[in-house]
């Protein structure tokens, strides 16, 4: 999987070139998608302020992504 999404993308740049990640965010009851800070954080930043484990919702994002 080298062409896995890893933790330093921006946010906005991950829903913009990834649109099955918002599925991702939901699940997780995340609100990233409309917060003015998605176009500065990376999603690393923006999971460690939500308390999310990064490692879960990376396996699941990856998996999202993957299945399109």
């Amino acid at each position: 999987m080298g062409d896995s999404i890893q933790k330093d993308i921006k946010i906005r740049d991950l829903i913009e070139q990834h649109p099955a990640s918002t599925q991702v965010f939901a699940a997780y009851g995340i609100g990233c998608i409309g917060c003015a800070l998605a176009q500065f954080e990376t999603l690393e930043q923006g999971l460690n302020a939500h308390g999310i484990n990064a490692d879960d919702f990376m396996k699941d994002l990856n998996q999202a992504v993957a299945n399109g």
